[in-house]
């Protein structure tokens, strides 16, 4: 549920911005369906587990659980955090389930992946904000899929370097954290969350040794200047892939949309940020956080 200031600023958007008419034919995605979708379903609630896959309501869906990949979404799935943009349920998050890492280990394995993505909620009630849960993941993962690469989504953690160095314990093979907008609408779209801060964590982690990801999404009414001085400051805090989508309203109660991104915009924040000196960059309107993740390890 949107905050009051996100509310305004929603009021905002819709009066001022013009119809947007029909979405573009290039946003159309597919249903999901077929024997591979049905069996990643059935793992998913056997084992109990969530996916942002679901919970975010990506249009990606099809293609990835046909492609038998998902993204684990640990730490429940309740966030504490009241994004403007996003689809996943907020509020009091219940216990901490111990025994999550285990069951996502041994979906992986089942499901024989060559690469697992992991993200979670924020879990600002937590002393850690869930590193510790982040870093048994991965470790039963290494265990149990030895060929798996592992990539993993996280929150920014408050900023706190201990829970950065509880990630380090078992450090995973690409270092995710999403921008998810320009710096001028932080206070909007991200509330609780700080540009410079993110800016840092990626940096702090790449001064690791790992290699590191950000995401934003565009059309919720950011400028193409703003995009193109975010990417650069992504590259001065030694980002190497970036992702860059549409956002699309989950519901009438969220952000709308501003505007739908051309493709020959999209083209040229790709051509542009490999010109910076980024390793990929993922751009387009169904581009999403763990898109194509595995051909970036």
């Amino acid at each position: 549920m949107i905050n009051q200031h996100q509310r305004k600023y929603k009021e905002q958007i819709e009066k001022d911005k013009p119809d947007l008419g029909k979405r573009p034919g290039w946003l159309k995605v597919r249903l999901p369906t077929g024997k591979n979708y049905r069996e990643v379903l059935n793992l998913m609630r056997k084992s109990k587990l969530n996916t942002v896959c679901e919970e975010a309501r990506c249009p990606n869906l099809a293609e990835c659980w046909h492609n038998r990949t998902a993204t684990f979404m640990i730490l429940g799935d309740t966030c504490t955090r009241t994004c403007g943009f996003c689809n996943v349920k907020t509020g009091i998050p219940k216990h901490v389930d111990l025994d999550e890492p285990r069951r996502v280990a041994n979906s992986v394995k089942e499901l024989g992946l060559k690469h697992a993505v992991i993200t979670s909620v924020d879990r600002d009630d937590l002393k850690d904000g869930g590193a510790s849960i982040f870093s048994e993941t991965v470790k039963l993962i290494r265990e149990t899929s030895p060929g798996c690469t592992v990539e993993i989504l996280i929150p920014d953690f408050k900023g706190d370097e201990k829970s950065f160095e509880i990630i380090m314990h078992n450090p995973p093979d690409i270092l995710n954290h999403n921008l998810e907008t320009v710096e001028r609408l932080y206070h909007t779209v991200r509330p609780q969350a700080k540009y410079d801060r993110s800016l840092k964590l990626i940096k702090w982690f790449k001064q690791q040794g790992l290699k590191t990801k950000s995401g934003i999404m565009v059309g919720i009414g950011e400028k193409t200047d703003e995009v193109l001085s975010l990417m650069q400051d992504l590259r001065q805090h030694e980002c190497d892939i970036m992702t860059i989508g549409q956002y699309l309203q989950p519901t009438k109660e969220h952000l709308p949309v501003d505007r739908y991104v051309t493709l020959d915009e999209f083209k040229m924040y790709k051509e542009e940020g490999m010109k910076m000196g980024f390793q990929a960059v993922e751009s387009g309107p169904l581009v999403r956080s763990s898109y194509h993740a595995d051909k970036h390890v």
